[in-house]
């Protein structure tokens, strides 16, 4: 297993642990994140306005399309590493 499988694994953990609750810009930034990092990029149909919390998940998903699965990884362990100050 590799250093950054490693470290991303640990980071998702540490959000986990978490003393205060993210605001809900920077969970879908790491929902989005960790979608990429573990699933590459978005695919499927975007919900429908009835399924706003469903939409905003898939909105930050598709956003980083395109962006490798370990730069997505170096980008979630970088932003848990700013949350966990």
């Amino acid at each position: 297993m590799d250093d950054l499988h490693e470290e991303f694994n640990y980071a998702i953990e540490r959000v986990q642990a978490l003393e205060h609750r993210p605001s809900n810009t920077k969970l879908l930034e790491l929902y989005g994140l960790y979608k990429q990092s573990s699933e590459g990029d978005c695919d499927g149909k975007r919900p429908g306005m009835t399924n706003p919390r469903g939409r905003a998940k898939y909105d930050a998903w598709a956003a980083r399309k395109g962006m490798s699965q370990d730069d997505a990884k170096k980008a979630y362990i970088a932003l848990v590493d700013e949350l966990d100050t």
